[in-house]
C-alpha cells in the first residue's frame, strides 16, 4: 500500500530550507504539484502547528505532515523529504526534522494500512541510513517496495 501512495516525483532528497514552515511548504509541494491536495491543505498543516504545537513531528527526528481531509485532502499520497540541515519544530523530545512524510488521505480509512507499513519502516534504523545515503527517488521506491514483499 505504501509504494501505491508514493510517487518517484513525491520523493525530495537533500532539501535546504530555513525554518520549520519552510520544511512543511516544500514536503507538500510535489502533493499539490501533483493534485493530491490543495494549497489550503498545506496552509491548514501550518496553521494547526501555530496553534497546537509541533503535533506532526511522531518520533525522534521525523515529522509526518497532515491536515483534515476537509481542508483539501484529494487523494491518498505520501511524499519524502530529506533535508539537508535539519530544522527545529519546537517539539523539544524529537527535535530537530530532518526526514518529513507529507501525507494525504480523502478518507478516514483508506491510507491506515499505509502507515502501518510506514510505521514498521521507522522502526527500523536501516530505513534511516538508506534515505541517508539514497542516491534518488528510485532508491527509495525500491527500498520499500522490497519490504513489502518480505
Amino acid at each position: 500500500m505504501l509504494s501505491k501512495m508514493i510517487k518517484e516525483e513525491f520523493i525530495q532528497l537533500n532539501i535546504e530550507v530555513t525554518d520549520w514552515e519552510e520544511a512543511i511548504r516544500q514536503s507538500a509541494t510535489p502533493l499539490l504539484t501533483g493534485n493530491k491536495i490543495t494549497a489550503e491543505y498545506i496552509e491548514k498543516i501550518i496553521e494547526i502547528s501555530r496553534t497546537i504545537g509541533p503535533y506532526i513531528v511522531i518520533t525522534k527526528h521525523v515529522a509526518l505532515p497532515h491536515a483534515p481531509v476537509e481542508n483539501g485532502a484529494l487523494a491518498p499520497a505520501m511524499g519524502i523529504t530529506t533535508l539537508k540541515t535539519p530544522v527545529v519544530s519546537g517539539n523539544q523530545t524529537n527535535d530537530p526534522v530532518k526526514y518529513l512524510f507529507c501525507m494525504s488521505a480523502n478518507d478516514s480509512e483508506s491510507h491506515l494500512q499505509g502507515m502501518a507499513e510506514l510505521v514498521e519502516l521507522l522502526s527500523n534504523d536501516e530505513f534511516y541510513r538508506m534515505l541517508d545515503t539514497a542516491k534518488s527517488a528510485k532508491d527509495i521506491l525500491a527500498y520499500i517496495s522490497a519490504k513489502e514483499t518480505n
